[in-house]
């Protein structure tokens, strides 16, 4: 099994990957560089001012009465569709997906068609600009899609999503109750939680043995760092889920393909379409790789342990594992993250704010952000299944 600074000495190592291919892939989204700014500064485990003590004022509670009370609001019909049927009809949530995105990509398809058939004549610049805006359009209701995908996930395990710490703060006092952790935990393997674990001790310094008192004392933060905590948490949710199910692949291939290198296996085509830049090039099916990665195949004895696999990672492999699969992806965690967080990049003063919070707070924001991030991953997979995601370069 992977020692605790082994697995320390993962998250670190981890941060810098993510900031690195956030930063290869910012010339093609914008999203990639607010991400990497929230990372490429985040190696403190000490930043938090714990002022030690048992506080005697009361935390201030906050209520949330509908499990669509978002800080980030669907913004599309698709959004506000989706959103509908999570409240009202939350059985046939997945069959409103797929409706959802089968009309998003016949809207979008058609835009193209005209497109096409403009060609040559005097309407085509105008049919060329309608294609533009209608994929622009479409882009925002994927994405709405995938974030209406990850709340209908949060409300699978009854944990409603913190909404925009405006509405929970008090004085400059963050408390989020009830905390959720049984539930937020209860999505992850035995090995896995305790990753997380020691990711939480990590970050911002969380231990499991800490008594109430210590948790629940006073610490302060700023809200940057709190911003940075939150996204690196996502990214690491979303490696995670990644990571797993390399392990559980690898594990299950036969002994015989033990010893193929990384990179060498067969990638296979999935169907989707591709949108308006393939269409201009007269490509309108485009091949994409499988979802999940080239499994990074090691001779010799197979880990037993996720940790202990995990840590066991090239870089390669592990950048591999922590890079985002779309730019709608990287665009949503980004604007989450800004309606939640309220951050202002043009803001000193905002972002300087010192909040004053507990650790049992903090892990409450950790544990959702690395559900996020797991959710994320299967929203992908749900959405690219009928929609091509745009590839992050």
């Amino acid at each position: 099994m992977a020692s605790a600074s082994a697995l320390s000495q993962l998250n670190f190592s981890l941060i810098q990957s993510l900031s690195s291919s956030s930063s290869s892939s910012s010339s093609s989204s914008s999203s990639s560089s607010s991400i990497n700014f929230a990372l490429k500064s985040l190696t403190f485990s000490g930043n938090l001012n714990n002022r030690g003590g048992n506080s005697r004022r009361k935390p201030v509670i906050f209520a949330v009465k509908s499990c669509l009370n978002l800080p980030l609001e669907p913004r599309s019909p698709a959004g506000r569709s989706l959103s509908s049927v999570i409240q009202n009809d939350p059985q046939s949530f997945y069959d409103a997906v797929s409706v959802e995105l089968n009309r998003v990509v016949q809207d979008r398809d058609a835009a193209l068609a005209r497109f096409s058939l403009s060609l040559g004549s005097p309407e085509a610049l105008l049919h060329r600009r309608i294609a533009k805006l209608k994929e622009a359009e479409c882009r925002i209701e994927v994405e709405d899609v995938l974030y209406m995908i990850i709340l209908y996930k949060f409300s699978e395990i009854r944990v409603p999503m913190i909404p925009s710490l405006s509405k929970c703060l008090y004085n400059g006092r963050l408390e989020i109750i009830p905390s959720k952790d049984w539930e937020l935990e209860s999505i992850h393997s035995l090995e896995v939680r305790e990753m997380v674990r020691e990711h939480m001790t990590v970050v911002f310094g969380w231990k499991a043995s800490s008594g109430v008192a210590v948790n629940w004392s006073r610490t302060q933060v700023q809200r940057l760092h709190l911003s940075q905590m939150y996204a690196q948490s996502i990214l690491y949710g979303y490696f995670l889920k990644s990571a797993s199910l390399r392990f559980q692949l690898e594990h299950s291939l036969p002994q015989t393909y033990q010893n193929i290198p990384f990179g060498s296996w067969t990638l296979l085509p999935e169907s989707g379409s591709s949108g308006f830049e393939d269409a201009v090039l007269g490509q309108m099916f485009t091949p994409r790789s499988t979802t999940l990665s080239p499994v990074s195949c090691r001779p010799g004895k197979k880990e037993a342990k996720l940790s202990s696999y995990v840590t066991g990672f090239d870089v390669q492999t592990k950048e591999v594992c922590a890079k985002l699969k779309s730019e709608e992806a990287g665009e949503l965690i980004d604007k989450h993250c800004s309606a939640l967080f309220g951050s202002d990049k043009a803001n000193d003063s905002v972002n300087d704010e010192t909040i004053l919070t507990s650790l049992s707070s903090l892990k409450r924001l950790i544990l959702e952000a690395v559900a996020f991030g797991c959710f994320l991953w299967d929203a992908e997979q749900c959405v690219g299944d009928i929609y091509k995601l745009k590839d992050i370069r």
